[in-house]
């Protein structure tokens, strides 16, 4: 019997094969991946820095050990270059490997917005393990990063690295904070408490060209300033991994396009996690990533699951403003309601007929996430 073969080795790829031992321990089980595979938890990557830790201390489980506690066949440092789904098996530099049933777990990518400048390369990302071991790699001798991106990884690593002693400049060309997450009230509530501790905000502008100096790099911003710095990391967001299924005739859109049993367009081939798009929406992160490889364990043992997503609110980690968000979409039709504010704010999105579909929690309400999640759908009072 040929083997459920899952390519990647971040959450949903495990996650996935965790669920599925708990149905069956003995289905053939075989991941693919090419890195070496060991099991970290991505979100540790924005805060490390200010906890001292190195790459091999975000480890918790080696690959090998992953193998022996779950039962399957590891492939690492092993590259896709193709996927048959006619064939059923997928064509890797370690050779044809058939599959029963294939799932995709292949995560994102980060965007690189292109730059001019003689140092548009130095530019630095960090999306996985490898990526913060190269970055811990030439921290000996920075003193000062720009951080290209004022989105939620960019503020997270803001706050760490700034708290680990650097000086920090955030550049976006968007007007607030996190603004493709909350109101700009909202947004608004971090800009003080993390200048407090080292960061400088520069919105409205990004960067234009990098260019190596005398020390370090000097960024020319679509400003016209100019801005001297030691590092820089872009933050500017990441782009599900779509081109292997793409290539293999699956149907993709901003994500592989999943229905609600996480398959593909082929029967054969399922996907989760930051490379799709279940049912329109691709949800890059951790609860949804959770519950979606609980369903799709279950329909691989045999019996055809759903997948249904609870409330879900972000944790955005800054912990010099602690805040809390379930988002709307971009086109959601109705308003943003301040409820209270002190140190922070509490405010809910409502439709026409004022249910509360979404919120946003800042500085001390921001642990107030789990009661505001049993408000959603309750219509609130005019204010």
């Amino acid at each position: 019997m040929n083997p459920i073969v899952v390519i990647g080795s971040g959450l949903a790829a495990y996650s996935v094969i965790r669920e599925l031992r708990k149905f069956d321990r003995d289905i053939p089980l075989m991941l693919v991946t090419r890195d070496n595979g060991d099991y970290y938890s991505k979100p540790m990557l924005s805060n490390a820095l200010a906890q001292g830790k190195d790459a091999a201390a975000l480890v918790q489980t080696s690959a090998a050990e992953m193998a022996q506690q779950h039962n399957f066949t590891l492939h690492s440092q092993c590259e896709v270059s193709a996927i048959d789904v006619e064939g059923l098996r997928v064509h890797t530099s370690q050779g044809e490997l058939p599959y029963s049933r294939l799932v995709l777990a292949l995560g994102a990518d980060p965007i690189h917005i292109p730059l001019q400048g003689n140092a548009a390369d130095a530019v630095m990302s960090v999306n996985d393990i490898g990526d913060y071991a190269r970055l811990r790699n030439v921290m000996q001798d920075v003193k000062h990063i720009s951080i290209m991106g004022g989105g939620l990884i960019g503020c997270e690593f803001a706050n760490d690295w700034a708290t680990a002693g650097y000086a920090v400049s955030v550049i976006d060309p968007g007007p607030y904070p996190l603004a493709s997450l909350m109101p700009e009230q909202a947004g608004k509530q971090l800009l003080a408490p993390l200048a407090m501790i080292g960061i400088d905000w520069r919105f409205g502008t990004s960067v234009r060209s990098v260019d190596s100096a005398e020390s370090g790099y000097l960024l020319t911003l679509a400003d016209g300033s100019e801005l001297q710095t030691d590092l820089v990391v872009s933050a500017v967001g990441l782009r599900p991994r779509i081109a292997l299924a793409q290539a293999a005739g699956l149907d993709v859109n901003r994500g592989i396009k999943v229905d609600a049993q996480l398959r593909s367009s082929n029967a054969n081939v399922f996907a989760l996690g930051d490379c799709a798009e279940i049912e329109g929406k691709v949800q890059p992160f951790v609860l949804p990533i959770m519950h979606a490889a609980r369903a799709l364990a279950k329909t691989l043992s045999g019996c055809e699951t759903a997948v249904e997503f609870p409330a879900m609110p972000v944790v955005v980690k800054t912990p010099a403003h602690p805040i809390a968000v379930l988002p709307v979409a971009r086109d959601a039709s109705g308003d943003w309601l301040e409820l209270e504010s002190g140190n922070g704010t509490k405010m809910a999105f409502v439709d026409a007929a004022q249910h509360m579909t979404g919120f946003v929690l800042t500085g001390d309400f921001a642990a107030e996430r789990n009661a505001m999640s049993k408000l959603l759908g309750q219509k609130l009072p005019v204010q």
